[in-house]
């Protein structure tokens, strides 16, 4: 049975999508089965993983509305060694079409049940918001991975992603909990961001990932290829960083079971 992680976090722009695409291209290059479902009406992490969000014949909008089921709506990203569950626009109109549907925030999980034995790891990437989307991706996951970067507004944010988890962990899914914090684009050169590093590491001790995403200009360029950047460019620095934050999830998983 796959373990099943939303990678998420409220704020945008924190690398959410980034982190998503290369821990699934890191652990498909460390031998796991992998399925990667895009939340994002962005499509980003469709577009990241070399398929045309606009090309698809079914969506993630199509699997929560029930007109097809994930093994007919997944794409093989061929290049990135792992499977899709993609998202375009379409997505954008679910979250309110949603709200009148029965089992509405367990549509997901529903969805998933069905193909859960063919993989080690779901990973879903969340929209940078709390809505009927991301509360899918919640109810439907073992765990919630939060990338951040080590600034000051991130500490805020992360307080409101933490009572989320609590609250939907308390009336919605017993079984979620916080696995760990990410620390991305960090560059040890600036004060603040060490400051606020060692911040997080005093107050959320071992929910603090040891892997650390340096900022990498290799990463930022991969999307424009539309490839993960672990499998764009393996030597870079980012990369590596990225294959072994996927070794590090892998073992923690074992502990957890």
């Amino acid at each position: 049975m796959a373990k099943i992680f939303c990678v998420a976090n409220q704020k945008g722009g924190v690398g959410k999508t980034t982190t998503t695409v290369n821990l699934a291209a890191g652990l498909a290059k460390i031998g796991q089965r992998v399925l990667m479902i895009d939340l994002d009406p962005q499509g980003n992490a469709t577009m990241g993983s070399n398929l045309d969000k606009r090309a698809l014949a079914h969506t993630v909008y199509d699997v929560l509305w029930g007109e097809a089921s994930l093994s007919e709506a997944r794409q093989k990203a061929v290049d990135c060694g792992y499977d899709v569950l993609g998202a375009n626009r379409e997505l954008a109109g679910a979250e309110v079409e949603l709200v009148s549907l029965e089992n509405r925030e367990r549509r997901l999980k529903d969805a998933i049940a069905s193909v859960d034995h063919e993989y080690d790891f779901v990973l879903i990437d969340c929209p940078p918001s709390l809505n009927m989307l991301t509360l899918n991706g919640l109810c439907a996951a073992h765990g919630v991975i939060v990338p951040m970067q080590c600034e000051y507004f991130a500490l805020e944010g992360l307080s409101d992603l933490v009572n989320t988890i609590k609250q939907v962990h308390a009336n919605l899914n017993p079984q979620l909990q916080l696995i760990g914090l990410l620390r991305v684009m960090f560059d040890p050169r600036i004060t603040l961001q060490q400051q606020v590093s060692e911040q997080i590491k005093e107050h959320f001790g071992n929910k603090v990932f040891d892997a650390v995403i340096p900022r990498n200009v290799r990463l930022a360029e991969a999307p424009s290829y539309g490839l993960p950047g672990v499998v764009f460019d393996p030597s870079a620095k980012g990369s590596k960083a990225f294959i072994d934050f996927a070794g590090e999830m892998v073992a923690r998983i074992e502990k957890m079971r």
